[in-house]
């Protein structure tokens, strides 16, 4: 199918600046911050901070971040780790006792040390040029003068309105004024927060004159002073209703947080089509989409109808066998147990290749990368109505964010796991000197744990992607990072550089593997790539509790032809028709060295593009 001529935005074209989030308000700071003279490193930072603020049910200051820099002096990008690991407590034998089998979607146990605030520190300490108080000065202001709250948030507080009445009184305090949860567009404030950010500078100066000092001394008033002791004392004083129905206090504690400190890491890449594709190591899901692209070398993707059912057939069986070896075998690396360099491998894909047949798999097919035989991990098969018999998906994306900010789309389509249901958020920035950042913030959802009394913040549950089953390299074990679906991507070719990612769980590799083919194989621009209509595969067992998967089962966008459905059902798909712009939540900057680019999805009409 020729590109289409019409797309719903511009592609942002520009020699200044560009910057794409997923909040029209995180775009606009970003862009302010490049107006000041800042680079892209503090754009991005800035632009973090404020996600923490607009976008509360996807992100907070308690959760997670996985960043991918490109320095313009650097040939390649660097991967900077802000996933924190398992605090020393939480062990098997621990939730074991607790009585859990699979680890809860929501309360303290699901929490793991804060990653987000030191990986942004890292970045704005050794490639920022701006001081502390000037990047968090937007997110400080936003917070303690308040902001309209978009509607996916407003939409996550009447989920849980009732959760928090009845047994998170702190996250009541600050999510039901006046006994109420707040309308979409009403200004909302967090006045805690603000203060928190504001202490953490004021900390930060103290240290003197030096930037790079004061981010440090920042950084250590969060993992050893007053934020890792307040979150010390409410875990372990409070006992919160989880996800299982019970109520628990947590493991995490002050030593944990102040022996952990992000860093720096080489990414894993692969080539495709004369690109050269980056993404975070195995402690991610990242490298699965490096699979994917290795397995479709073999194929003319740019001959298919990106509608047709050639492409969405060949794309997801390809996505199959990629996801049950990130099951079997992604993880947090122990003395070589994660085979990366074979499952990367042009020998290991081809032999992988020969799988994908005429008709839909239904099973579960890990590869035996160097002869190894996988461990797969025992999973639940989802139940429900959904599809031509299949199971509800354990995930359901954006169906899920109920736009009036109403609850019965809200809750509806989340049946699979409740109202706790997190997402994620992303931003990509490009200056004009050739920096590239492509971040994803998730975590500290504001419906994830109860808010933390003179903080203001969430803990996260990135716990949940860790299996109990023993034996696995995602198995929970202390000082591991859980195998988090965190997954910006850069991508080279030539002069070029292609900064991209989307919030989704699971699907996030799914969502933004569509993109780059449609940008690379069938030549679109970012935005057609973008406004392209999407396809979700729920095969897999999914990364959140309570991890569960939906054999062959396959979301596709409404705008796909009738005969796309049809001959995708008659090769043995499971098909559900989902609504026409309903699935991911895409960003992306690119440039050439002369040209800046940058587009964002239309879907739920709240991320955002911008530049000159």
């Amino acid at each position: 199918m020729a590109a289409p001529s019409f797309t719903t935005r511009p592609e942002i074209l520009g020699t200044f600046g560009v910057v794409s989030s997923t909040h029209w308000i995180a775009s606009q700071v970003g862009m302010a911050v490049l107006e000041k003279g800042g680079n892209a490193f503090d754009a991005a930072a800035a632009s973090g901070f404020v996600l923490h603020v607009v976008e509360p049910h996807m992100n907070g200051l308690g959760g997670d971040a996985v960043i991918l820099i490109k320095p313009a002096k650097d040939d390649h990008p660097t991967t900077i780790c802000g996933q924190g690991p398992a605090p020393a407590g939480a062990t098997l034998a621990h939730y074991r006792a607790e009585g859990i089998e699979v680890i809860p979607g929501s309360g303290f146990l699901a929490a793991v040390i804060p990653g987000a605030f030191d990986a942004w520190m890292l970045m704005l300490r050794d490639h920022g040029t701006m001081t502390l108080a000037e990047v968090m000065a937007p997110a400080i202001n936003y917070a303690r003068q308040g902001h309209p709250l978009c509607a996916g948030a407003a939409g996550a507080v009447r989920g849980v309105a009732r959760l928090f009445a009845e047994e998170w009184p702190s996250s009541a305090q600050l999510w039901l004024p006046g006994g109420a949860p707040p309308a979409a567009g009403a200004i909302h404030r967090n006045p805690d927060l603000a203060d928190t950010y504001a202490r953490l500078v004021r900390l930060g100066a103290q240290a003197g004159p030096d930037r790079e000092r004061q981010i440090d001394a920042a950084r250590t008033a969060f993992a050893q002073g007053f934020v890792a002791e307040t979150i010390e004392a409410f875990v372990t004083r409070t006992e919160a209703m989880d996800a299982t129905g019970k109520r628990r206090r947590g493991v995490l504690r002050a030593a944990d947080m102040a022996g952990w400190r992000a860093g720096y890491e080489t990414p894993e890449h692969v080539g495709y089509r004369g690109w050269r594709v980056y993404k975070a190591g195995p402690w991610s899901q990242g490298p699965a989409m490096l699979q994917v692209l290795k397995l479709l070398e073999g194929f003319d993707i740019g001959a298919m109808d990106t509608l047709g059912p050639d492409f969405v057939h060949t794309l997801v069986e390809a996505q199959k066998l990629a996801y049950c070896d990130r099951e079997a075998w992604y993880g947090e690396p122990v003395a070589g147990d994660v085979p990366i360099r074979t499952l990367l491998s042009g020998a290991y894909a081809d032999a992988r290749r020969a799988l994908i047949g005429p008709q839909a798999s239904h099973d579960m097919r890990p590869g035996a990368p160097d002869g190894r035989n996988p461990n797969f991990p025992i999973y639940k098969v989802a139940t429900g109505a959904a599809g031509a018999g299949v199971g509800e998906p354990a995930r359901v994306e954006q169906e899920s964010y109920d736009r009036s900010g109403g609850a019965a789309g809200f809750a509806g389509g989340r049946a699979a796991r409740g109202p706790m249901e997190g997402d994620t958020c992303h931003l990509d920035v490009i200056d004009r000197w050739g920096n590239v950042v492509a971040a994803t913030p998730s975590g500290g959802w504001l419906q994830s744990s109860p808010t933390i009394p003179g903080l203001g913040f969430c803990l996260g549950t990135r716990a949940q992607m860790f299996w109990m089953q023993e034996g696995l390299p995602s198995t929970l074990r202390p000082g591991a990072r859980p195998r988090t679906t965190l997954t910006p991507t850069i991508a080279r070719r030539d002069d070029t550089t292609l900064a991209f990612g989307s919030p989704g769980g699971d699907n996030q590799d799914q969502w933004i593997a569509q993109f780059f083919l449609r940008h690379v194989d069938h030549g679109r621009n970012l935005q057609a790539a973008i406004d392209t209509p999407q396809i979700q595969c729920d095969h897999w067992p999914n990364s959140f509790y309570p991890r569960q998967a939906a054999p062959a089962a396959l979301q596709l966008e409404g705008r796909f032809p009738a005969e796309t459905f049809a001959a995708l059902e008659q090769r043995g798909h499971r098909v559900k028709r989902v609504g026409d712009w309903t699935l991911g939540r895409n960003c992306a900057a690119a440039t050439d060295g002369r040209i800046l680019r940058a587009a964002a999805t239309p879907r739920l009409q709240q991320a955002y593009a911008v530049g000159r």
